[in-house]
């Protein structure tokens, strides 16, 4: 069995990691390359860096910080953050990136998905997908722009139809953050991705909702996610990630100490 993935979030914004709540009122947590490292000692198997407003600004990630962060680091690194083209995901996988995740922009152009995997290999092209549950329409919902609440906009995806697409066109692995229950620390959507987990045959990593360690267990166990992303626990120290890990290998969850 392969084993389960404990992935820290950095969102990044102005060169500063930040984190906010459903998306909003963002605090700043600290330097990027420091909290890398931590994570990184504390026994991270991966890191994800998002530059959540590159694609409502239109721009691409700045580069600058990735060669720094692959210099101090020995565990693989996502990074997203307005990748449109080819040369923007050279660029940053040539700065030392292990994979590159879209979102926005693969909901503009769903073809880029193709585009880069044909070129760079499935294995480092990541889709994150932004999912809110509405409500009213009793729907989940792929939003674009997430980045910036003025330019946020509701798609015309619901997200299971967007997860079989971004398949269909070569994703290698999917991020499903759920928005309604991103900071909010009451445990990941389980419904949603069990959902998810039936029609997804590549790697699916659950974001959004992580407040205590049982949360963790629980997308394991109840929902066969591959990997748990989680950022406010760990940048608050709510939870050790070494200690999590020894929990997960006590609950018989397939992990690497």
């Amino acid at each position: 069995m392969l084993a389960k993935r404990i992935i820290p979030c950095l969102d990044v914004k102005d060169g500063m990691v930040v984190k906010g709540v459903k998306f909003r009122n963002h605090e700043i947590i600290g330097d990027i390359v420091p909290l890398a490292k931590r994570y990184a000692e504390e026994g991270a198997d991966e890191l994800v860096f998002y530059d959540i407003t590159a694609s409502s600004d239109e721009r691409v990630v700045d580069k600058s910080w990735v060669s720094r962060v692959a210099e101090v680091i020995d565990i693989p690194f996502c990074v997203a953050g307005g990748i449109k083209t080819i040369e923007d995901a050279n660029r940053t996988l040539q700065n030392g990136a292990d994979k590159i995740s879209i979102n926005s922009p693969a909901l503009a152009d769903p073809s880029l998905i193709t585009k880069l995997a044909d070129k760079f290999g499935v294995q480092c092209i990541v889709v994150g997908i932004d999912s809110y549950y509405c409500d009213e329409t009793q729907q989940y919902q792929v939003k674009q722009f997430t980045g910036d609440e003025k330019r946020t906009v509701t798609t015309t995806w619901n997200t299971f139809d967007w997860v079989k697409e971004v398949q269909a066109r070569g994703a290698g692995e999917i991020v499903l953050n759920v928005m309604n229950q991103d900071g909010v620390r009451q445990g990941y959507d389980l419904e949603q991705l069990s959902r998810v987990r039936e029609i997804c045959n590549v790697p699916l990593i659950a974001s959004g909702g992580a407040g205590e360690m049982q949360h963790f267990k629980d997308a394991f166990k109840i929902s066969d996610v591959d990997g748990a992303l989680a950022a406010s626990v760990f940048h608050k120290s709510i939870i050790d990630i070494g200690e999590l890990k020894q929990y997960l290998k006590q609950q018989e969850v397939a992990i690497r100490l």
